[in-house]
């Protein structure tokens, strides 16, 4: 009834004669509310959005298997370490994939195949896409076979 003027408002608030209300300052990053419609909550926060960190790769040709070190070395440093084992010895190799397997798994990383003989170790929460080690294993001289 009030919102057609029919009857009185009830609950009229009476202010002093020299009282203004204060009006917000505009701001401007307004947040949307669930369902989809303008707020004008002050209490928006922007925050960058993250990007994702660039691809860091390692090279590594082992000789003997104290080269297993290098490789734990800078898988734990974040790199994603490429292990030719083209050159390698078979026992010596079988030796460094079971190493960087159990480092992988231990770590929460992954270890997959990229060509004959050389594997890809990557560290937990990083993705190397299929074009960025296209790209690695061509400036390389190795072919994708995987």
């Amino acid at each position: 009834m009030v919102y057609l003027g029919l009857a009185e408002d009830e609950y009229e608030e009476e202010y002093p004669d020299d009282y203004e209300p204060e009006e917000p300052e505009p701001s401007p990053v307004r947040r949307l509310s669930e369902a989809g419609s303008r707020s004008s909550s002050n209490d928006a926060v922007v925050r960058a959005m993250p990007t994702a960190p660039s691809a860091r790769f390692h090279l590594l040709r082992p000789s003997s298997f104290n080269d297993a070190q290098e490789l734990g070395d800078k898988y734990r440093e974040g790199y994603s370490v490429i292990m030719n084992l083209q050159g390698a010895q078979p026992e010596l190799a079988q030796r460094i994939i079971d190493f960087a397997s159990g480092l992988a798994y231990g770590l929460g990383g992954s270890m997959k195949p990229v060509a004959e003989k050389v594997f890809l170790v990557t560290p937990e929460g990083v993705q190397v896409s299929a074009e960025e080690r296209r790209r690695f294993l061509e400036e390389r001289g190795f072919f994708n076979q995987a």
